[in-house]
């Protein structure tokens, strides 16, 4: 697959047609449509407007390029945030935010789901058989944080599944610290702006609370769809697009196994680290898929030649293509200015010419199986939600840079690695290294000492269950993981 974001909405008619032959130029393959346009297919609350939309895909179709077809509820519409302003995000400070950019949206809104359900209900219906169609997009880079009264609820009722009791809450969480216990369910607030230091094991359940309710709301669109398929055993896959990050309240390891193909975006912090985070990316994407598809959902254009190395090292590690954002730079708007496969020069620019290049390299690649690993590094993203509470640590701990160090030393070194989450089998590996696992569940540590091979781990690992509470006795011996160590892995 290759191609990208494509927002033809914000196009005239005549550039449109320039697009398709220039889509044609560069080979490629598949758009991703509709990501933001919410607004345009439903101007009013139940009045929908599908003509243009109609228009683009048909378009596409002729010209045998594919869609990756969105769900636009990343972004209500204006009349969906004026009739329902408690369904927008609240601060930890109790701060309402106001229409005007993306993602303003609380998750846990019964008016957004519902509304969600009934846009998502049209699409399907619309276009569940159509002939440009290759994926399904929901949504885009669920992520985002919300703590007002709807999750408050929502928070209860997820803390009573996963307790059962009170008395088992209080226990977890520690509450006889600074008078905290709870005598009553609708005492529990989300983590919100307080006098001092929040309570951590409060802060990493309302994590992966958020992580839960947006999984479920994934669900209930992905259902939708499928319904509107039914068994045809050709039916076209289902996906989101992971944003990576440790800001990310999202669980992508117990995501993963909801998705039809796992989906990645990826946007390096540095040129200088590039190719090494995306190394990491594309493996941890494999990981969670579990020997499953996984594809490179969105990365940034660059007129150099990091931009095809980054293509090909996410191709060569398993990706079933490599897409990015966006197809053309858009005049207007926050991002206007980002680069495009398509910039505001024009096709006669060296990046037009790149992306030729590098989509007739793309096309005389076979799929690509990557080598078996004997190596793995362990990575569970909840370890470094855990470091990131407020709470007082002894040492100055960064998990998702510790990770990243590891696996570059050990590629460095000749290594072939695997990243696994803690929900994948360790079986097919001789060695196991586990970085700097602050935090490690009772059933990880269980996994680990079940592992038959080489168990190496990291200093501070297992310092803390689950639920932070510090452990009295290391469950394993620790080391430091230097790069002499890595190296010499065995």
């Amino acid at each position: 697959m290759y191609g990208g974001d494509y927002n033809p909405e914000q196009w005239p008619e005549s550039t449109r047609l320039q697009d398709l032959e220039l889509m044609r130029q560069a080979r490629v393959n598949l758009v991703t449509i509709g990501v933001f346009s919410w607004s345009l297919l439903e101007p009013a609350e139940g009045q929908f407007d599908f003509a243009w939309l109609d228009s683009v895909l048909s378009s596409l179709a002729d010209a045998g390029i594919g869609v990756a077809l969105a769900t636009p509820t990343a972004s209500p519409p204006p009349w969906f945030t004026l009739e329902h302003p408690d369904a927008l995000p609240q601060t930890r400070e109790g701060v309402r935010l106001v229409h005007g950019s993306r993602d303003t949206y609380c998750v846990n809104a019964p008016a957004y789901r519902s509304a969600c359900s009934a846009i998502a209900s049209e699409l399907a219906a619309r276009y569940a058989f159509h002939p440009a169609l290759r994926l399904w997009h929901i949504h885009n880079e669920y992520g985002t944080w919300c703590f007002c009264d709807h999750c408050a609820v929502a928070f209860r009722d997820w803390l009573r599944l996963r307790y059962h009791s009170l008395d088992d809450l209080n226990e977890a969480w520690s509450t006889a610290f600074w008078s905290q216990r709870y005598g009553r369910w609708e005492e529990i607030l989300p983590p919100r702006a307080t006098q001092y230091l929040r309570n951590p094991a409060h802060e990493l359940d309302y994590r992966r609370f958020l992580s839960s309710a947006m999984l479920d709301a994934y669900r209930e669109q992905r259902d939708i769809i499928r319904a509107a398929q039914g068994a045809a055993e050709d039916s076209v896959p289902v996906t989101t697009n992971f944003a990576l990050g440790s800001w990310v309240p999202v669980d992508h390891a117990q995501w993963a196994q909801e998705m039809d193909i796992v989906s990645i975006d990826h946007y390096p912090s540095t040129v200088d680290s590039a190719l090494a985070e995306a190394a990491f990316a594309a493996d941890a994407a494999r990981g969670w898929a579990g020997g499953g598809d996984w594809l490179l959902m969105e990365h940034g254009p660059r007129d150099s030649p990091l931009m095809e190395q980054i293509a090909l090292q996410h191709i060569e590690r398993g990706s079933r293509g490599a897409l990015f954002f966006q197809w053309r730079a858009c005049r207007g708007g926050a991002e206007q200015w980002l680069r495009a496969l398509v910039p505001h020069e024009g096709p006669d620019s060296s990046m037009f010419r790149r992306t030729v290049a590098l989509g007739a390299r793309i096309a005389s690649l076979p799929r690509i199986s990557p080598a078996r690993a004997e190596i793995a590094v362990w990575y569970d993203e909840q370890c470094s939600w855990a470091l990131q509470a407020t709470h007082f640590l002894p040492v100055k701990l960064d998990y998702e840079a510790e990770v990243l160090r590891c696996h570059s030393t050990l590629e460095s070194a000749g290594h072939r690695v695997d990243v696994v989450p803690p929900n994948a089998s360790l079986d097919p590996y001789r060695v196991v290294i586990v970085p700097c696992a602050y935090m490690l569940s009772d059933a990880s540590v269980a996994a680990l000492r079940a592992f038959g091979g080489q168990l190496i781990v990291g200093e501070w690992s297992g310092a803390v269950d689950e639920h932070l509470r510090v452990r009295a006795t290391p469950p394993f011996p620790t080391t430091p993981l230097t790069a002499d160590l890595l190296a010499l892995a065995q």
